[in-house]
């Protein structure tokens, strides 16, 4: 395992840290390749970043913004991590950007599941960006313990794409990219808050198994080293 810990003295600080350095990875993508792609997590901590990241100044129509995961409701579910995005990325100089939601109107969540692969399939692979999440149960993206397709989504076999998955912790069916499709993100970051999401971290980066603590799949195994951007 190799991670980077990136400690701040608050998450205002933090939220513009890892916007400039986001910012900066965009920006080389689109000099590189004429286009960039960044997948964010839901949940409170990211909102003070991404509305630091919209004022950034990068060719943002050439950045195509999706997510790790999402709920299995329409978009304009208060509890939907689109509407979180929405209302507090794609704003500013980032409502440039394309947005490629999770949630589809399909029969069911396998149906969306599909349908989605299909489109992110054609983003290019890997991600340059992903901002990853962590629960206080272990969990990241919607790898939730005692997910009914936990060892798929966590699976190096598994290929790239979005993959359903039903959880007690989880609330709504939810759909999430799997480890392959995240772990060789150019940039691979943690983003947490509080001495509380320490103590997990610690617990994770111990001896155990990943379905107890999912995360460790991330920290264990990803191809990119894990950037862990902490303010207390």
């Amino acid at each position: 395992m190799s991670a980077r810990l990136h400690e701040f003295d608050s998450g205002a600080d933090l939220a513009e840290g890892l916007a400039d350095t986001v910012a900066a990875t965009l920006a080389d993508a689109i000099a590189a390749r004429g286009k960039a792609t960044i997948a964010v997590s839901g949940g409170s901590t990211p909102k003070a970043f991404f509305k630091a990241l919209s004022r950034r100044d990068i060719d943002w129509a050439k950045v195509t913004v999706t997510l790790v995961d999402e709920r299995f409701v329409p978009a304009d579910n208060p509890r939907s991590n689109h509407q979180l995005v929405s209302d507090n990325l794609l704003q500013d100089k980032a409502k440039a950007a394309g947005f490629l939601p999770l949630y589809r109107e399909a029969g069911s969540a396998e149906e969306a599941a599909k349908l989605v692969s299909a489109d992110a399939a054609s983003l290019g692979t890997p991600f340059d960006v992903a901002i990853l999440g962590m629960g206080t149960d272990g969990h990241t993206a919607s790898f939730f313990p005692g997910g009914n397709n936990l060892a798929e989504a966590i699976s190096a076999d598994t290929p790239r794409g979005v993959i359903t998955m039903e959880a007690e912790g989880a609330g709504e069916t939810r759909l999430t990219f799997t480890f392959a499709s995240l772990q060789d993100a150019r940039l691979l970051v943690l983003h947490i808050e509080g001495q509380g999401k320490k103590d997990v971290l610690a617990a994770a980066e111990a001896d155990g198994p990943e379905t107890d603590m999912p995360i460790r799949a991330i920290l264990r195994r990803a191809a990119t080293p894990v950037d862990i951007y902490w303010a207390p």
